[in-house]
């Protein structure tokens, strides 16, 4: 379980809970700005973003936008796009959005379900009929509305392994390969974030389109809402317009330490081509929020056309799966959800007594949430280009009390001490696991035993090669590890605790796994693996690898 705030958690848990949070400093000012008032709120939601930035001086770079009634109120940008560098982020600075892209595939699949060439219901194999997953019953019934709801059974980020991190495969292979992965739950039994399934989702736009997913969304989607700053894939991101990725990678884990650039463009550590359905488009402020006004229009655009249907847009707001509850708020818990859904491509949850449609986005360098106040006819949207979790926890719901004129909390300071708190045991971790290791056993067999290739159903080949430390009078021999499919993920192989070993990948920008070898007839014959951070990213999923030696 992480230790703290992250991609884990804002997807997995679905914020049905809140902590105990403290009363807000200058909520008087701060909710004098009325939703009525747009001029107050943006000048609101304005100071509150630079108190956030002030709290947060690490950070370097941030998109926000909000729109109420149609129009946009506010989009900026703050801070600079690189990390000691002079540029500026303005509102049309390019920011990767990641899984905020996956409500953009289910209205590409509204449109065609208003073109009566797709249905909601209808099973995937309809559109795909070479679909399949390791259930023959799943595979069989699993429609287009399971697709994009988060419930066909995987576990949580089942598979992400395909394309996470920047991987050779193609959308096709990912596809095929997601006939191998393990399916834990039972079908639609349960809610498990699964950016699988909307790979499958942009492929259903593909088979019936005729177009690839990324001309699709642009031809039929982005040109038409007129949103000319956004691209459909981080490989056409232009770094001079980008917000570039910043990180912590240690030490002593990934997510400690000094904040740093940790790539020069958003496509060297986020080039999603065979997952782009999932999670591929990089936008503005100033574009974004042109999206947020067609959502909060259930279709409608400025020219008075329609992108897709009222009825397609109730739907896609529909609840189809449960992904939280509570006994609701209290007076220590103002925000606390009673329900947190799933519906297509966004969740659906109260918040304060008014329903709020939200989504959040992940990638590495980079976070991002999407927020929409329909009976209020309001949404906004924050863009960061480092992966400060709990800034953006404070920002989401900062912002939201604002344009609620229910502030009543004070999100900047509740967030910096979960913030002080998640650091303190997540270090505390990795002195034990660094302890762990000091003290473990020896191996039972030679180093050179456990080289040789070993297979995964769905990933494919690993290997392990022996391999020289050091030079000269410290030269000694060690072991060196391949994700064959994922140049980032290659290392040292340690020896950790008996038959468990630990990976040292050189890229900190990656997270390390235990390997765990099983003997049989004097050699090693299988593995398993699972991550050594607490705080690992979900999408790292190596406890779903069961390794077996080909060789």
């Amino acid at each position: 379980m992480s230790l703290r705030l992250s991609r884990r958690s804002l997807f997995a848990s679905g914020g049905a809970a809140a902590l105990a949070v403290q009363p807000a400093l200058s909520q008087t000012a701060w909710a004098q700005a009325s939703a009525n008032d747009d001029v107050s709120l943006a000048a609101a939601v304005d100071a509150y973003v630079k108190k956030a930035m002030a709290a947060w001086p690490e950070q370097p770079a941030l998109g926000i936008a909000v729109v109420k009634d149609g129009a946009t109120v506010l989009a900026r940008g703050y801070g600079v796009k690189k990390q000691g560098a002079a540029a500026r982020a303005d509102e049309h600075t390019l920011f990767a959005i990641a899984s905020n892209s996956k409500n953009v595939t289910a209205a590409g699949l509204a449109i065609l379900v208003d073109e009566g060439k797709v249905k909601w219901d209808a099973p995937i194999r309809t559109y795909l009929p070479d679909f399949r997953l390791s259930d023959p019953y799943i595979s069989d019934h699993i429609t287009v509305r399971d697709a994009l709801s988060h419930r066909a059974g995987f576990g949580l980020g089942a598979g992400d392994l395909l394309f996470w991190p920047n991987s050779d495969r193609t959308r096709a292979e990912v596809i095929a390969q997601a006939a191998f992965v393990p399916i834990e739950d039972g079908f639609r039994a349960a809610y498990h974030y699964c950016n699988l399934m909307f790979v499958v989702a942009g492929a259903v736009i593909e088979a019936v389109s005729g177009l690839s997913w990324e001309d699709f969304v642009q031809t039929r989607i982005l040109d038409r809402v007129g949103m000319t700053e956004t691209v459909p894939l981080a490989r056409l991101a232009d770094p001079a317009r980008s917000a570039l990725p910043h990180g912590r990678v240690g030490p002593p884990l990934r997510y400690q330490g000094a904040m740093t650039q940790i790539a020069d463009s958003i496509a060297e550590v986020w080039n999603w081509d065979s997952a782009a359905a999932a999670g591929g488009i990089c936008t503005t402020p100033t574009d974004w929020a042109k999206w947020i006004a067609v959502r909060l229009n259930d279709g409608l655009l400025p020219d008075g056309t329609r992108l897709f249907s009222e009825a397609a847009a109730r739907e896609m707001w529909k609840p189809n799966i449960i992904v939280g509850s509570s006994a609701g708020p209290t007076a220590e818990l103002p925000n606390r959800s009673i329900a947190s859904t799933y519906a297509m491509g966004f969740q659906v949850q109260d918040y304060r007594g008014e329903r709020i449609v939200s989504h959040g986005g992940g990638s590495p360098g980079g976070i991002s949430a999407t927020v929409l106040i329909p009976g209020r006819k309001t949404g906004f949207c924050i863009f960061s280009n480092a992966e400060e979790s709990f800034l953006l926890r404070a920002l989401r719901s900062g912002i939201s009390d604002l344009c609620m004129g229910k502030v009543d909390v004070d999100w900047i300071a509740d967030s910096k001490r979960m913030e002080t708190e998640g650091n303190a045991k997540s270090i505390a971790a990795a002195a034990e696991i660094d302890a762990k290791q000091a003290a473990g056993a020896a191996p039972a067999m030679p180093l050179d035993t456990y080289a040789g290739t070993w297979r995964d159903p769905w990933y494919g080949d690993i290997t392990i090669v022996p391999k020289t430390h050091g030079r000269g009078r410290s030269r000694k021999p060690g072991l060196w590890l391949s994700f064959t499919h994922t140049p980032a993920l290659q290392g040292w192989l340690e020896p950790y605790d008996g038959e468990t070993f630990r990976t040292r990948f050189p890229d900190k920008r990656e997270e390390d796994a235990f390997v765990t070898f099983a003997i049989q007839t004097a050699r090693p014959a299988t593995a398993t693996m699972k991550g050594v951070s607490p705080d690992i990213d979900f999408s790292y999923d190596y406890q779903d690898l069961k390794l077996t030696r080909v060789d």
